[in-house]
């Protein structure tokens, strides 16, 4: 594990890296409001396969530095950026899941695709969360505005809940056990309150409708059919339309924390595209 610092702007921020193994670099970006560890299933797979793996916190998550700004996708994109370059990274397969598709995406329509051979978006947000009259299966923003709502009365309260529906352990007890469920309120839980707020905002706002037409590295789309927190409508199936030469593998019966739920099937199907 290694500390690789980003200056944007007037603040430094120090980004909290796990680097194992060699060969190809898979870079794993976590979800929104875990960390890292959120990658505990995949990364044992990946480096046994014979790739370097590279898993970071996201800023103001797990033990990465939480400066005050710089919670949007430009910036985000920005810490991923440097990461790649301090690293001397080429060749690289980026893994985004849920929020963390949004990092891919707005890295690859800012810094090129020189440095990636491909990219896999798991349960990800991308590309609009958002309902809007162009895209009426997203989810509506008094839904959304409910949410920061929630996160600013009762940030632990709000946490509390928000993985049972993650993992659908609200309709099915057996999704999970407990103590991941208490994991991840832990690990959640201990992310800067003001981080969680508006990396969520990020989420929630940006439209990366118009990016992903640009993207032309191989793809791989992975969603569950049964995902509430991230429609599928809104999501997966809108991606695979927009971006070119991508494979959608659709998981009928998997929620949004399918990397838990699912993880052997999605283990087999990233280490499948990466060696194809």
């Amino acid at each position: 594990m290694s500390t690789i610092v980003n200056q944007t702007n007037s603040e430094e921020t120090q980004l909290h890296v796990l680097d194992y193994g060699s060969g190809q670099p898979v870079i794993l970006i976590h979800g929104w409001p875990l960390s890292h560890n959120s990658w505990e299933r995949q990364i044992p797979a990946i480096v046994k396969a014979g790739f370097r793996v590279i898993a970071y916190d996201r800023r103001g998550f797990g033990q990465s530095s939480a400066p005050w700004n710089g919670y949007n996708y430009d910036t985000f994109a920005n810490d991923l950026n440097a990461i790649i370059t301090k690293l001397q990274l080429s060749n690289v397969i980026l893994v985004g899941f849920s929020m963390g598709g949004g990092e891919v995406i707005r890295y690859l329509s800012t810094y090129g695709e020189h440095n990636v051979s491909k990219i896999a978006l798991i349960s990800s947000i991308i590309p609009l969360v958002k309902q809007k009259e162009d895209n009426p299966d997203g989810v509506p923003d008094e839904k959304l505005q409910e949410i920061i709502s929630q996160l600013t009365k009762d940030r632990l309260g709000f946490l509390k809940g928000f993985h049972q529906q993650f993992y659908g352990a609200d309709s099915n007890p057996f999704a999970v056990s407990d103590e991941q469920l208490d994991y991840d309120f832990i690990v959640s839980s201990q992310a800067s309150a003001h981080a969680t707020v508006e990396a969520a905002k990020a989420w929630m706002d940006t439209d990366f409708r118009t990016e992903c037409e640009r993207i032309s590295v191989p793809t791989l789309i992975v969603h569950g059919k049964k995902d509430v927190t991230v429609p599928f409508e809104t999501a997966a199936a809108q991606a695979a339309v927009l971006i070119k030469h991508s494979l959608l593998i659709t998981y009928n019966d998997a929620p949004h924390g399918l990397n838990i739920t699912h993880a052997d099937r999605l283990n087999t199907d990233l280490l499948g595209f990466f060696e194809s």
